[in-house]
C-alpha cells in the first residue's frame, strides 16, 4: 500500500463520518478469533468465528461509507481499475501489522467488500494437524505437489508451511507468485522471492515463464486457474523444479480429471502423459470445527503418485484412484472419509458435522458405530504393520 492511501486511509478512519470504526473492527474481529470478516451496505459487518457467521453489534454500513473506506484503501487509480472491472483483490496491513487479503467487489449495485485475516506468524507443519507424509514431500527436489479444497479451507497455510520447512531446513531458491501476497516469508537458509499480481507482474502465466530464467529451485504458484497458468506450471514441474500450486477441487479423483479437461480435447492424451510424469502428490484438505477446544482441524485426503497411479492417469483409469488410495495406505496415502473418521474417533469434531462432510454418508455413519470404530481401528493396524 502506498504513502498516499494508507495517509487517505487514516484521514477517512479519523473522519466523524463515513468508514471511521473499520480498523477498530477488524481489530475486535482479530481478537474474536474470525478467520472472515465481511462488509455489505444496508447491516452492520460480519465476522466468520469458526465456521459460524456472527454479526457485529455496530452501525450499519452506508453506500457512502463503503465507497469511502475502500478508496481510501486502495487510491484512486486502483479505484479506477476497480469501477471498471468490478472486482478487485488485494493485500492490506490494519492496526499492530495485522495483514488481510481483501476482494471488493459489487452486489445489487453496491460496494462490499470480503477480508480474510493473514495470521503474520508463519504457520509450522507440525501444528496444523498434517500427516507426516506432507513434510516428507518437502524434501522433493521436482515435480508438481497440488494442494486443493474449497475457498477457505486452508490451502494457503500449508503451502506456507511447506514453503517454510524448506526455508529452515535447506538452502533454496523459493519464488512464489501471489495473487494477493498473503504471508511473508523472512530469508532463513533458503532466499525467498514473493511476488504479486499486478505489482510485480501481470500474470501467473507471464510470472511463470519469467521465473524459469531466475534460477528457482522451488517455485509457489498461488492458483492454476486457467488454461495459460496450468500449462507453464506443468511445463515448469516439468523442467526439474519443484512446483507447488492449488485447484479449487476436493479430491484427487477431481483434481486430476478438472486439469485435463482445461485443455481441448486433441490435447488431452498429451496432458495425460506429462501429468503422469509430473505430478508427485496430490493433498486435499477441507475444515472442521472442533468441539474439543475453540479452533479449526483438517481433514486430509492424500494420492501419492507410486507406478500404479501414474499409469491410471496415463491409461484414463481415473475412476479407478480412491480404490488405490484405500489400499495404498502403509505408503501414506489416506482417504478423506477415513481422516474424517479419526478426527471423530479422537474426540475432534462433532458426529453430525464428520456426517455431513464425508463423502459417502451411510458409509460413514455405519464407520461411527462402535463396531465401525472397531473394524476401523484393526484396519489402521494392519495398515501400519503392512
Amino acid at each position: 500500500m502506498s504513502s498516499e492511501s494508507e495517509h487517505n486511509m487514516t484521514a477517512v478512519m479519523d473522519a466523524p463520518n463515513g468508514a471511521s470504526h473499520i480498523k477498530e473492527l477488524l481489530d475486535k474481529a482479530i481478537a474474536a478469533g474470525a478467520s472472515d470478516f465481511h462488509v455489505n451496505v444496508g447491516m452492520p459487518p460480519v465476522m466468520r468465528v469458526n465456521t459460524q457467521l456472527v454479526t457485529m453489534d455496530t452501525e450499519v454500513v452506508t453506500d457512502e461509507k463503503a465507497r469511502d473506506v475502500l478508496f481510501a484503501i486502495i487510491g484512486p487509480e486502483k479505484f479506477e481499475f476497480f469501477e471498471k472491472n468490478r472486482d478487485y483483490d488485494f493485500s492490506m496491513t490494519g492496526n499492530n501489522n495485522s495483514r488481510f487479503r481483501v476482494n471488493a467487489h459489487y452486489q445489487k449495485g453496491s460496494i462490499a467488500m470480503s477480508f480474510r485475516v493473514v495470521s503474520n506468524k508463519i504457520p509450522i507443519l507440525e501444528d496444523l494437524h498434517l500427516p507426516r507424509i506432507i513434510s516428507d514431500l518437502t524434501t522433493m527436489g521436482r515435480g508438481l505437489v497440488l494442494v486443493t479444497g474449497h475457498t477457505g479451507s486452508g490451502k494457503s497455510t500449508t503451502l506456507a508451511a511447506m514453503i517454510n520447512a524448506i526455508n529452515n531446513r535447506v538452502s533454496k531458491r523459493i519464488i512464489t507468485l501471489e495473487d494477493p501476497v498473503e504471508y511473508l516469508f523472512e530469508n532463513n537458509l533458503s532466499m525467498i522471492e514473493q511476488r504479486e499480481m499486478e505489482a510485480d507482474c501481470t500474470s501467473f502465466a507471464s510470472g511463470l515463464r519469467h521465473a524459469l530464467r531466475q534460477d528457482p529451485d522451488v517455485i509457489l504458484v498461488g492458483e492454476m486457474r486457467d488454461l495459460e497458468t496450468t500449462s507453464a506450471t506443468i511445463t515448469a514441474a516439468e523442467t526439474g523444479h519443484l512446483v507447488l500450486s492449488t485447484l479449487h477441487t476436493i479430491n484427487a479423483s477431481q483434481t486430476i480429471e478438472r486439469i485435463i479437461d482445461i485443455y481441448p480435447p486433441g490435447q488431452q492424451n498429451q496432458i495425460r502423459a506429462m501429468l503422469a510424469n509430473t505430478l508427485q502428490a496430490i493433498i486435499s484438505q477441507t475444515l472442521f470445527k472442533r468441539i474439543d477446544k475453540p479452533g479449526m482441524v483438517p481433514a486430509i485426503e492424500i494420492l501419492l503418485c507410486s507406478y500404479a497411479v501414474r499409469s491410471c492417469i496415463r491409461e484414463n483409469r481415473i475412476h479407478e484412484l480412491p480404490n488405490i488410495i484405500t489400499i495404498s495406505r502403509n505408503i501414506g496415502m489416506q482417504e478423506m472419509d477415513t481422516s474424517i473418521a479419526e478426527l471423530y474417533f479422537k474426540g475432534y469434531i462433532d458426529k453430525d458435522d464428520a456426517i455431513e462432510g464425508c463423502a459417502v454418508p451411510q458409509r460413514m455413519k455405519k464407520l461411527l458405530t462402535p463396531e465401525g470404530k472397531q473394524e476401523f481401528l484393526r484396519n489402521q493396524k494392519l495398515a501400519a504393520k503392512a
